[in-house]
């Protein structure tokens, strides 16, 4: 009997080895609204959820403000602007006034790996990480309640092959008390950096 190469949901119970968790304390990037009613301040997790646009996030159903929080991040500038502005492949340095910021973790980071063979070991396979984002929410949601103790999960991005960084409520803890970096899109220095960034790297247009 054949399997689905990524099953909706674990079709296993979860288990994980020692070298499953990757332990990350450096640099994160993310991109954020600063106006607006879904604007949050760079070190919050957001509540609300589970939105139909995002991969990885862990609130149950319904659709609704829950105790659990996610908030995404990447290890570089091109990957974040690359997530951020994925649907219309513009960076827009105008609407909702985006803020790129940087931060050093204060302490390790213990994330679940997505990028080698744990997926194909728990019964789906690598292109996890591209699954239909219902999917990976459903996936999400059993490794949070397995593994409670994770900061969150660290995966590919599907748009630069770069790392994505999803944190869940036990990261809450590992912000420093200020960025290390923080300007808006629409700044003149970031927004020259962005041109680049997103014309040569990324093919994305800019606004």
């Amino acid at each position: 009997m054949s399997h689905a190469k990524v099953p909706r949901k674990p079709p296993v119970a979860l288990r994980r080895d020692a070298g499953d968790v990757v332990v990350f304390q450096d640099v994160l990037w993310r991109i954020h609204r600063t106006q607006g009613e879904n604007a949050l301040a760079w070190n919050a997790l957001r509540t609300y959820g589970p939105l139909a646009t995002m991969r990885y996030d862990p609130q149950p159903q319904p659709l609704g403000s829950h105790a659990e929080g996610v908030a995404y991040a990447a290890t570089d500038f091109a990957t974040a602007l690359a997530e951020v502005f994925q649907s219309t492949r513009i960076v827009d340095t105008v609407s909702f006034a985006p803020q790129v910021t940087a931060w050093w973790t204060v302490r390790p980071l213990r994330l679940l790996d997505l990028t080698g063979t744990w997926a194909l070991r728990n019964g789906a396979a690598a292109a996890l990480n591209a699954a239909p984002h219902s999917t990976c929410r459903a996936w999400a949601g059993s490794i949070r309640s397995t593994w409670p103790d994770l900061d969150g999960l660290w995966a590919s991005s599907t748009m630069t092959g770069g790392h994505d960084v999803v944190l869940w409520n036990p990261a809450v803890g590992s912000f420093p008390d200020a960025p290390a970096f923080s300007r808006r899109l629409a700044h003149p220095v970031i927004k020259a950096l962005v041109a680049r960034i997103a014309v040569d790297d990324l093919g994305y247009g800019l606004l």
